[in-house]
């Protein structure tokens, strides 16, 4: 057992104990982040004379040769050791002696997984970053080749007025552009380094915090030392955020599932993200879909957990705390990978144009167009609603769509109805005549689009 410590213990660690304790079987991934903090800090030790500087060239290459061994597989990170921490400083020891043993000169594990975990943190934000930015480009595609492309828009998961594609594809570029967004803040939230807070009550070496987080990308150090080893904010934030996004591509997951059933047939998924059945030959099931909505519950989990664990610890650090990284390991990989995976199969959807725009007519969602015709020809709204409701009941019994239904029928109920009645009820005009700031019409959606395109190029 390859331990950091042990001159206070006068015999071994239970084996069961031990390996309860150890965290190597999960922190190994971060073997890169806690390289680049010791190179920043041996680099700032060095500057500050408590290195010499053949000392710090030394170490550093030592820990150079680590990572490239590690990254090449020629350096196996084996659970004989507790930590990653133990594996990096014994291996250095190993590899380059004396000098290796004053790598952890003024440092402690606690500000040091402080860092490692803010440092991988931030690495995975920006990639959630990217693939969100590809998840709102491949939402925007669809709505700029979609303006016109008619469908029902429904409350209570009835049909109720006409919309288009892309006005509906509108409303999940604004719920990603706001996940976006609270991904941005949370980078911005960890600006701050903790390394040079010790365990707690910092150091009496003379340490340049200032320098050693200008060497790691950030702003500045943490300002108080026990604060610097026992925040998790920034993750419980961060979960929050995720749990937020997967809220929302489960709403969409959600959809698709409806959309792709027989009774919709709204669209075609591609073979690529779907699966067949192995007794009925004619499924083609949404599996992405509902492994997404699926998970979603999993990066839940994953908040609650960590919130639970934190709700009870005094400062400053406590082992407790060891079980942050699990849970958002979990919920990041989680959500990358839906991240990834829904984005594929949204890209190479098909949609039914035709039948969708059908559905609309079928679902009688141009009938509030059929009542304000009548209000803009001098029948009071309520006589209107009245009188729609007759002609929707006749169409049912007919099984024809408003549109399909003979002028004769319209006046036999109301003889305010002209021949204009069919251009006023037709999709095109029913979404095009919505004009205002967000609603489905041409050119409200047009500059909806710009500005989606703007905030993507920004």
């Amino acid at each position: 057992m390859a331990q950091l410590w042990g001159g206070r213990f006068t015999k071994e660690t239970d084996q069961l104990v031990y390996n309860f304790n150890a965290s190597i079987s999960f922190d190994r991934r971060f073997y890169a982040q806690d390289i680049r903090g010791s190179i920043a800090h041996v680099m700032m030790l060095a500057r500050q004379g408590i290195l010499t500087e053949e000392e710090k060239e030394k170490i550093i290459e030592g820990l150079e040769g680590i990572l490239r061994d590690v990254e090449s597989g020629k350096l196996e990170i084996t659970e004989q050791y507790e930590d990653i921490h133990s594996f990096v400083e014994a291996t250095l020891i190993d590899r380059i002696g004396e000098p290796g043993k004053k790598l952890h000169t003024g440092r402690s594990r606690n500000d040091q997984v402080a860092l490692d975990m803010k440092l991988y943190t931030r690495d995975e934000v920006h990639q959630l970053d990217q693939l969100v930015r590809e998840l709102l480009q491949t939402i925007l595609t669809i709505m700029e080749e979609n303006v016109d492309t008619y469908m029902p828009g429904f409350t209570h998961l009835q049909k109720a007025q006409p919309v288009t594609l892309a006005h509906h594809m509108g409303a999940y570029f604004e719920m990603f552009r706001r996940d976006h967004e609270r991904l941005l803040l949370i980078y911005g939230r960890m600006a701050t380094c903790p390394l040079g807070s010790g365990a707690l009550a910092g150091t009496t070496y003379p340490l340049d915090r200032e320098y050693t987080a200008s060497l790691l990308g950030f702003e500045g150090p943490t300002r108080n030392s026990m604060d610097g080893v026992s925040d998790r904010d920034y993750l419980l934030e961060l979960l929050s955020a995720l749990s937020i996004m997967m809220m929302h591509l489960s709403r969409f997951s959600e959809e698709i599932i409806i959309w792709n059933s027989n009774e919709y047939q709204f669209v075609e998924i591609d073979d690529a993200y779907s699966t067949g059945s192995s007794i009925m030959p004619q499924k083609k099931n949404p599996d992405i879909a509902e492994l997404v909505r699926g998970k979603t519950g999993r990066v839940y989990g994953a908040l609650q957990a960590l919130l639970v664990a934190m709700k009870g610890i005094p400062l400053a650090y406590n082992k407790d705390m060891q079980e942050d990284k699990e849970w958002a390991f979990d919920a990041i990989d989680t959500a990358k990978g839906c991240l990834a995976l829904f984005t594929g199969m949204l890209a190479t959807m098909r949609f039914k144009k035709e039948r969708m725009e059908e559905s609309a007519k079928h679902g009688f969602t141009n009938a509030t167009d059929a009542a304000d015709y009548l209000v803009n020809h001098g029948v009071p709204f309520r006589d209107a609603h009245g009188i729609v409701g007759q002609l929707v009941l006749l169409c049912i019994e007919k099984e024809i769509a408003l549109d399909n239904l003979p002028l004769e029928e319209y006046q036999k109920i109301s003889p305010a109805f002209g021949e204009d009645i069919y251009d006023a009820i037709s999709m095109e005009t029913c979404v095009n005549k919505r004009v205002t700031a967000g609603a489905p019409g041409r050119t409200a959606m047009e500059e909806e689009i710009a500005e989606c395109k703007k905030y993507l190029a920004q």
